[in-house]
């Protein structure tokens, strides 16, 4: 298989996670404290937004060179 129409393809599996999620939320764990063998940690939840028209722009990239590489063929 040629790399044109797979990575179109990645690119419209990247537009529409992109579009549908609107973010990427991931968790840390940060220690608050130890004393000895105890110690207190703290779940952080935080998200890394991705713009829509992110999404919107990898999707349409994706077909654009989906449709350029079938016309080549």
């Amino acid at each position: 298989m040629r790399a044109g129409p797979l990575i179109g393809i990645i690119l419209i599996v990247v537009g529409v996670v992109a579009l549908a999620f609107q973010g990427i939320t991931y968790t840390t764990h940060k220690k608050v404290f130890q004393l000895g063998n105890v110690q207190a940690t703290r779940e952080e939840h935080k998200t890394v937004p991705l713009p829509p028209v992110l999404g919107g722009l990898a999707l349409a990239g994706g077909i654009v060179l989906l449709i350029a590489t079938k016309r080549e063929a």
